[in-house]
């Protein structure tokens, strides 16, 4: 079930848009996003996941946790995930967050360009990292996990057997890559390969509710999930690149 990780070494909250926040909100009804909260309980200090649609309602979350926001976790630069606008729809996100409280906002270096372009947040105030950099929040390490395909700079964050896989992998199925940025062969590889580091007994957290349950373990996952059925680059690209 979503809600609050017991009390331990690690504060975590999965909320589902237009459900746990934004409930009066279609676009976030419709969208089905999960905005994720983790930090360390001991500091206080945790960092948002794609926080969008209302980010006064997930700052109100944490503060009524005791915590409070010391920065940003970005996926990737679609409007659903940091805000912008798409298709005539206008999206809240990082822009509203960093009037509300000063962060830092981590983004992979190869999406850069692209969350400034989506939300008008200049690059000099967006942190930019390298595949495998470590992003601190108290004691709690979160690894970042660059993996390119949706977009060029896609990531995914492993902290505590926990994988947020954003848009790069689903509980069945993975994000599109016909939106500009994609790659169908870089995301093979990136689910095939960059991911096969993460153990089984890691539970996945992905980026929507696509699927009834709302994570998995990434063992199961491997099983279950369609995307890893085909046995080659070139039975993938088949199936899945288009």
């Amino acid at each position: 079930m979503r809600g609050t990780e017991p009390a331990g070494t690690l504060y975590f909250r999965q909320l589902l848009s237009g459900v746990d926040f934004a409930r009066d909100d279609p676009v976030a009804r419709q969208m089905v996003n999960f905005v994720y909260a983790l930090g360390d309980p001991r500091s206080g200090e945790a960092l948002l996941v794609d926080p969008a649609y209302r980010v006064g309602e997930l700052l109100d979350i944490l503060e009524s946790d005791g915590m409070r926001c010391s920065g940003v976790l970005a996926t990737h630069y679609h409007f659903d995930h940091v805000g912008g606008s798409a298709m005539g729809v206008d999206v809240e996100g990082i822009t509203a967050l960093l009037e509300r409280v000063q962060v830092p906002v981590h983004v992979q270096r190869a999406e850069l360009p692209w969350v400034a372009r989506a939300t008008g947040v200049a690059e000099s105030e967006l942190v930019s990292h390298d595949p495998g950099d470590v992003v601190a929040v108290g004691d709690v390490a979160v690894e970042l996990v660059h993996t390119p395909g949706h977009t060029p700079g896609s990531q995914c964050f492993l902290v505590e057997k926990k994988l947020i896989s954003g848009d790069t992998l689903f509980l069945q199925g993975c994000g599109r890559t016909d939106l500009p940025g994609g790659d169908p062969e870089a995301l093979y590889e990136s689910l095939t390969m960059r991911l096969a580091k993460v153990p089984d007994d890691t539970v996945v957290y992905p980026g929507h509710r696509y699927s009834e349950a709302p994570s998995a373990g990434m063992g199961e996952t491997r099983r279950t999930n369609v995307v890893f059925r085909p046995r080659s680059a070139d039975e993938w690209l088949a199936m899945f690149g288009r």
